[in-house]
């Protein structure tokens, strides 16, 4: 039996400890949070006896080694701000530790200041990494959905060749319904901070085997995704995927990109400073425009919270796809290998009934593949020291999801140059 310490009751720890308290061989859920009251709602939505909850502030190393005290795990699901310090007192208190995002300062350079993407980037030792390794246990960061499940599958299609090229992730949905609403607000389903901030980063493109910035919102392209999804307006975006899969994966890879949808509402913002950390003077008021954006936006949170069997009986009102297209040489011969996988693992209505009545939550794109890496780490499944989820055994992190109740079904095409 596993004890696991979930640092944050935000828009993925309520799904996070909703999944884990269904899990048999899981036997305490510590839910920590510096906000206690958004803790104790959670969990009394969720209505298990595992779970408990503390108040955790996220900045103190002391305080976070003493949670973890006893733990298996910890999951870090705060800002990527507290993702050093949590490692650190993870290491301490002699637990694996796991995230879904990692490697961003709160700067607008991630070159800015010391972290794991600015050491891979000037190929550094990764911190903490040998610690890790000393110790036997696991630090896996960036085992969401994307990162995450991304990585899990550009994994999966690189095992199959012997020699990788290239590599292009493209990550778009679209509603299925049509909307009554004329004007829409902005309503990220995660972190606001972290979203805003992926749409004011100049985006990392590794090209050469080299790595490079580009502008925001650069190389727009309409993408066909499949039916019912269809073409979606990306460009490249700051992500994890360009720096860490040519790092971790090898095989000679020259190019990796990653495309995300151009939301106009947020280029706009962005695009009149709103995603700026800097103060500015307002009527003689010093007050960051960030700020003031991320003060407006609604809490993700809800999304959990207003969570029943009513809601999810509603028709499937939208539907994310992942398409990871993988360019290299299967058997000697230049082979094109592209997978596309819904980035919550169910496609319908029916599904998403499944999947809930299983996990007591829908919204599992992030949580669930961080309580897969959880669990293969606990059961000695990950490579020791500071890794991330490319590095899992995608077949096991597939099988284990399916286990769970989450079904994996992908589509597979292959295209091959064969000359007589």
């Amino acid at each position: 039996m596993s004890k696991i310490l979930l640092i944050g009751a935000g828009a993925q720890g309520g799904p996070c400890a909703s999944i884990l308290s269904r899990e048999k061989k899981i036997s305490e859920i510590v839910l920590g949070d510096i906000n206690l009251e958004l803790a104790k709602r959670v969990s009394k939505k969720i209505g298990s006896e595992k779970v408990t909850t503390i108040k955790l502030d996220a900045s103190k190393t002391e305080e976070v080694e003493k949670a973890s005290k006893g733990a298996d795990a910890v999951i870090n699901l705060t800002l990527t701000a507290y993702d050093m310090n949590i490692m650190k007192a993870t290491l301490l208190s002699g637990a694996h530790y796991i995230d879904t995002s990692f490697g961003e300062p709160d700067l607008m350079d991630i070159r800015a200041r010391d972290n794991i993407l600015s050491q891979i980037i000037e190929k550094r030792p990764l911190a903490y990494d040998k610690e890790y390794k000393e110790a036997g246990l696991t630090a896996l960061l960036g085992c969401g959905v994307s990162p995450g499940t991304t990585n899990v599958i550009s994994r999966y299609i690189c095992n199959k060749m012997e020699r990788v090229e290239e590599i292009r992730i493209r990550y778009g949905g679209r509603a299925l319904e049509e909307s009554n609403e004329v004007v829409k607000a902005w309503t990220p389903t995660w972190s606001p901070f972290r979203a805003l901030w992926g749409y004011s980063i100049e985006p990392t493109v590794f090209e050469g085997g080299h790595y490079s910035k580009y502008p925001i919102f650069s190389s727009p392209e309409e993408y066909p995704f499949p039916d019912p999804v269809g073409p979606v307006l990306l460009s490249y975006h700051q992500h994890q995927e360009p720096i860490t899969l040519p790092h971790f994966i090898g095989k000679g890879i020259r190019y990796c990109d990653f495309k995300y949808p151009v939301d106009a509402l947020v280029g706009a913002f962005v695009k009149m400073g709103f995603g700026n950390p800097e103060p500015i003077d307002v009527n003689g008021v010093k007050v960051a425009p960030r700020d003031v954006l991320l003060k407006l936006v609604r809490p993700p949170v809800n999304s959990f919270l207003a969570e029943d069997e009513e809601s999810i009986r509603k028709t499937l009102d939208r539907l994310t796809l992942i398409v990871v297209e993988v360019k290299g040489t299967i058997s000697g011969i230049a082979t094109k290998y592209s997978v596309v996988c819904p980035n919550s693992f169910y496609r319908t209505t029916e599904e998403r009934q499944s999947v809930y009545n299983r996990l007591g939550t829908t919204i599992t794109s992030v949580a669930l593949p961080a309580v897969i890496g959880a669990k293969m780490c606990i059961n000695g499944n990950a490579d020791k020291g500071v890794i991330c989820a490319e590095c899992l055994d995608p077949e096991m992190f597939f099988k284990i999801s399916t286990e769970m109740g989450s079904p994996v079904k992908i589509n597979e095409v292959v295209t091959r140059e064969v000359s007589y």
